[in-house]
C-alpha cells in the first residue's frame, strides 16, 4: 500500500487530479479541490495517500493532512459512500466543517455536496456522529437548538446569495455564537468582499 508521496508537482487539473514525480516515477492522485491551491506546478509536495483497488483500476487519493485522509477513510466506511463521493464531501467541507455539520445536524450543509440528497445527508449524520466521536446532543448548554449555522445559511439564501458564496462565508464563520451574531458577521464579510 502507498501511504504517502513526496515529490515535484508536474501537472494539476481543475478537476482535482495532480501528477507528482517521485524518484522518476509520476503518480497520479485525486485530491480535494481545496488542496489544489497548495500544489503549484514545480513545487515540492507531500500527500498522505489512500490507494483504492477495484477489479479494473487502482486509484490513488491524496490529502495534505493525515486528518483529511482519516476522515476520507471514515467516509468510505459509511453505507452508500464510495471514494468519489467521499472526495466530493471533502472538497466542499474540510474535516472541521464536516464535524460541525454533523454535530449541528445541518442537513442543508451536507446537501450542498453534489450527489448528496436529504436521505444520504440524514444517514451521514447518524453514521458519522459515532465514527467522528461527536457527542450526541440536540441542544447547547443554554437550551437553544444547535442550528445557528443552518439559520444563517437559510437567511443568506433568502437574501439571494448564491450557494457558492454562502458555502464560502459559512466556512469562514467562527465556530461559536448565536444565529444573529453569526449572520451579522457573515453580512459584514459579504459586504467587504463585494
Amino acid at each position: 500500500m502507498i501511504g504517502s508521496v513526496r515529490g515535484t508537482v508536474l501537472d494539476r487539473s481543475p478537476s482535482g487530479e495532480v501528477l507528482i514525480e517521485v524518484g522518476g516515477v509520476g503518480y497520479r492522485a485525486l485530491v480535494p479541490l481545496g488542496a489544489l491551491s497548495g500544489l503549484e506546478i514545480g513545487s515540492i509536495a507531500f500527500l498522505f495517500t489512500h490507494l483504492n483497488s477495484r477489479d479494473d483500476a487502482l486509484t490513488l487519493y491524496g490529502f495534505p493532512t493525515r486528518t483529511e485522509r482519516d476522515v476520507f477513510e471514515i467516509l468510505l466506511g459509511t453505507v452508500g459512500v464510495g471514494p468519489s463521493l467521499a472526495l466530493k464531501i471533502l472538497s466542499v467541507h474540510n474535516p472541521a466543517a464536516l464535524q460541525r455539520a454533523v454535530t449541528d445536524q445541518d442537513l442543508a450543509a451536507l446537501t450542498m455536496v453534489p450527489g448528496v440528497g436529504k436521505r444520504t445527508a440524514e444517514r451521514l449524520v447518524i453514521e458519522l456522529r459515532s465514527r467522528l466521536d461527536i457527542p450526541i446532543s440536540e441542544n447547547h448548554d443554554d437550551g437553544e437548538p444547535s442550528n445557528a449555522r443552518a439559520e444563517v445559511r437559510a437567511a443568506l439564501a433568502g437574501l439571494g446569495y448564491g450557494q457558492d458564496e454562502v458555502r464560502t462565508i459559512i466556512s469562514r464563520l467562527p465556530s461559536e455564537g448565536s444565529a444573529e451574531d453569526l449572520l451579522r458577521t457573515a453580512l459584514q464579510m459579504l459586504a467587504t468582499a463585494r
